[in-house]
């Protein structure tokens, strides 16, 4: 009985951790294929009219990146409208778009079974903004990083 009531436990705290990161604006891919791209329009292109032939094209150029069902990334601004939303993903520096609908608040399990988080996707607070704290005491200041004046 305790170690079902432990398990219960541990399920509830896991899930409202999962709550707290999509209330961060974090979600979980649903779905397969190229489409994570540079703008709105080639994301409405790519799924408009899907075809071998455009995918090739659009890969090739760079234009789109596949996404992964379970990976995470961070929503940076949504398109309630168009239905689309902008977004990080912890390996590419730019932001990229894709739809809404492609993306979940619960979190879904990567190929391996795992549910990514942050941590554990290069998708930290600190890599998504570039934010620069000042020390704490003004021993350095007016210094540069490498502590020349």
């Amino acid at each position: 009985m305790t170690a079902v009531c432990l398990g219960l436990a541990c399920t509830v705290l896991g899930g409202d951790n999962y709550s707290a990161l999509a209330a961060q604006g974090y979600r979980w891919v649903t779905v397969n294929g190229p489409y994570a791209c540079k703008t709105e329009q080639d994301v409405e292109r790519i799924t408009a009219h899907h075809t071998d032939a455009i995918e090739l094209q659009v890969v090739q150029n760079i234009e789109c990146y596949y996404l992964i069902p379970g990976t995470i990334v961070r929503v940076i601004k949504e398109d309630p409208a168009r239905g689309v939303s902008e977004m990080r993903l912890g390996s590419i520096t730019r932001s990229l778009w894709t739809y809404s609908r492609f993306l979940s608040k619960h979190p879904v399990k990567d190929t391996y079974g795992v549910i990514e988080t942050p941590e554990n996707s290069g998708l930290t607070p600190a890599a998504d903004t570039a934010i620069v704290r000042a020390p704490s005491d003004n021993s350095t200041a007016g210094s540069r990083p490498n502590g020349n004046p």
